[in-house]
């Protein structure tokens, strides 16, 4: 059976034990005539009793045992308590008639106005205390499960969500012309008619793709890529172009955008793998310098 969500949060209050006692009554009807509504409340005790579980029992400060003192009228120096004497049995009376032929002796009033019967009152102060913590441990388990479980909780449990808007800035136009300007391209040849690589750099990333074109392979050879500047003490490499069409690197992060912009790229035939050494010590074989792909954006 389908249940509103009214239901539903007057079953888990009930769980949580902050009904009223008409409230409480009127559940307990529906769960004697209902078996499903019955079951609906048994799944939300089990679900909060695992999270009550976490919950240590918390005892009264001193001060608070004090203060119910002074509310039931305990507080400060007690009189003694006087308790009346037990009845001596008949056979005692009977077995002893000097007692009885004595004369009489005045014996003290019993005077009841200075007994007091704190037991039931202290015993309900010390509910109303346990009482008092179980809800609290009852509401500090219901805000964890609105911050960290809202789904478990129904729909008017739950914590309204707040949206917020941000407005990011518009683009500027030098963000623009260097968006636009993003592509360069190197033909990377021995002479115009025969180029043997591709090289693109993004000048946004400085990632840079080589695309083999007409480079023939070199058994037992690999073909290494250097970037030669006047900017820089010595040619740097790039690392080995692979035997795919596609060679794809982050290579160029660590240089100046001038120094990529302006160098000239350089292929070498090394051993398989590459320069052992970390210089170029193969003969060169290719070379190409970076062009703009896309004309500069008109101010």
């Amino acid at each position: 059976m389908a249940y509103s969500e009214d239901h539903i949060a007057l079953a888990a209050e009930y769980a949580l034990g902050t009904l009223s006692a008409e409230e409480r009554v009127q559940v307990e009807t529906m769960m004697s005539v209902d078996k499903d509504f019955a079951a609906v409340v048994e799944a939300w005790e089990r679900k909060l009793g695992v999270l009550n579980q976490m919950v240590g029992l918390v005892e009264p400060r001193p001060e608070v045992w004090e203060k119910i003192r002074t509310a039931i009228g305990l507080a400060g120096t007690q009189d003694a308590i006087v308790h009346p004497e037990a009845a001596q049995p008949a056979v005692a009376a009977a077995a002893e008639p000097s007692v009885i032929d004595s004369p009489a002796v005045d014996r003290p009033t019993l005077d009841g106005s200075n007994v007091i019967d704190f037991s039931q009152q202290a015993k309900r102060w010390r509910s109303i205390a346990t009482g008092m913590t179980a809800i609290a441990a009852m509401l500090v388990a219901l805000i964890a499960v609105q911050a960290y479980r809202p789904e478990l909780l129904p729909a008017s449990l739950r914590p309204k969500a707040t949206q917020q808007v941000v407005q990011a800035p518009a683009p500027t136009t030098a963000q623009t012309a260097t968006a636009a300007q993003a592509q360069y391209v190197a033909l990377l040849q021995t002479d115009a008619a025969s180029p043997a690589f591709i090289l693109t750099v993004d000048a946004a990333t400085k990632n840079f793709t080589v695309r083999k074109v007409g480079a023939e392979p070199q058994a037992g050879k690999s073909y290494e890529l250097w970037i030669v500047s006047d900017k820089l003490q010595r040619p740097r490499s790039l690392g080995v172009i692979g035997s795919n069409e596609f060679t794809s690197r982050a290579a160029l992060a660590a240089y100046d955008p001038d120094v990529v912009n302006q160098a000239t790229y350089a292929v070498t035939v090394e051993p398989e793998g590459g320069s052992p050494t970390g210089s170029a010590t193969g003969p060169i074989v290719f070379t190409g310098k970076l062009i703009e792909t896309v004309p500069p954006v008109p101010r």
